[in-house]
């Protein structure tokens, strides 16, 4: 198991230096200067060539990459261009926000999608499982910002249940800020869900296929028991590997939610330094959060093999 753990440490590790030298060169090839939106487009040349001098642009493009990975490596990510504020403060007064927001979201996908998978399979051919397919299948279609909107003009404006938008701030008040994170969740969660819960359903009818399952059966077990206590717990597998796999989604998805929203998160963060042009906030954000995707999913692998302990040998 120990050497298993290794080689997936070693491949997060070979993943991230890639995702630094991709971030970085995709964001130097974008048109645009920092340096002139920060001054505007009537600066004088010799103001703009001392900014780009005290930014660092002036420094060929693999020396600015071998400083941006220093900096990385010793935890200092520098100061935001636009905001003149150290890029760390930003991140860390954001992701109290994304990250609850997150969670939330992927607390909802599971509550809801592995009942509904289960329920799906135990049904398989019958209307309720066409039903709960169809519901996935419109999960899946409907993009999360729109069924945002939707949340919020029928339980913020029409019944005025939660917040449309804003977050008023865990230290100010926890619950109004749970409560802010409510709409924003279930509108992320949302294709999750529908993802989810297909992949139980698929995962649930492959596992009552099984001879332990049709053995409990014919001993006279009680059909809620052999769903969740052998079928269930059996096709646990595939569920856990794609409830890893969301944290990516939902991370991502967080930029559009929180604009919707207006929620002062991290995607909110990265949707203004896009604006702004502010690179080093932009790369720093974006190596962020692919360091946390990547510790979740080397998570999701213990899990895995704590699950079956086949792929300690075979992987």
């Amino acid at each position: 198991m120990l050497d298993f753990l290794l080689r997936r440490l070693v491949a997060a590790l070979l993943t991230l230096a890639l995702a630094t030298a991709v971030v970085f060169l995709v964001l130097e090839v974008l048109p645009g200067d920092p340096a002139l939106v920060m001054l505007g487009t009537e600066a004088r040349p010799d103001t703009l060539a001392a900014l780009h001098a005290k930014l660092g642009f002036d420094r060929p493009v693999y020396e600015r990459y071998i400083r941006w990975i220093a900096s990385l490596l010793t935890f200092d990510l520098g100061n935001s261009y636009a905001y003149g504020t150290p890029v760390s403060k930003l991140i860390l007064d954001r992701i109290v926000v994304t990250l609850p927001l997150g969670a939330l979201a992927l607390s909802f996908a599971l509550c809801v999608a592995i009942p509904l998978g289960v329920f799906a399979a135990s049904r398989r051919g019958q209307a309720s499982d066409w039903l709960v397919m169809g519901f996935g299948q419109l999960g899946i279609s409907i993009p999360n910002f729109w069924f945002g909107i939707l949340l919020a003009l029928i339980f913020a404006v029409g019944l005025k249940l939660f917040p449309a938008g804003g977050f008023p701030g865990w230290g100010a008040d926890a619950w109004g800020s749970l409560h802010a994170l409510i709409l924003p969740a279930l509108s992320l969660s949302l294709p999750e869900i529908a993802i989810l819960s297909r992949v139980t359903r698929s995962s649930m009818l492959d596992t009552l296929r099984e001879d332990y399952v049709r053995t409990a059966r014919a001993k006279g077990v009680a059909e809620r028991d052999v769903l969740m206590r052998h079928a269930l717990r059996n096709a646990l597998v595939p569920i856990v590997t794609i409830a890893g796999l969301m944290a990516g989604f939902l991370l991502a998805g967080a930029i559009i939610v929180e604009t919707v929203f207006y929620l002062p998160g991290v995607g909110k963060l990265v949707f203004d330094a896009i604006n702004n042009r502010d690179l080093i906030v932009i790369k720093n954000v974006v190596i962020l959060l692919t360091a946390v995707v990547l510790a979740v999913n080397l998570i999701v692998d213990v899990i895995y093999v704590i699950l079956d302990p086949r792929p300690k040998v075979s992987v």
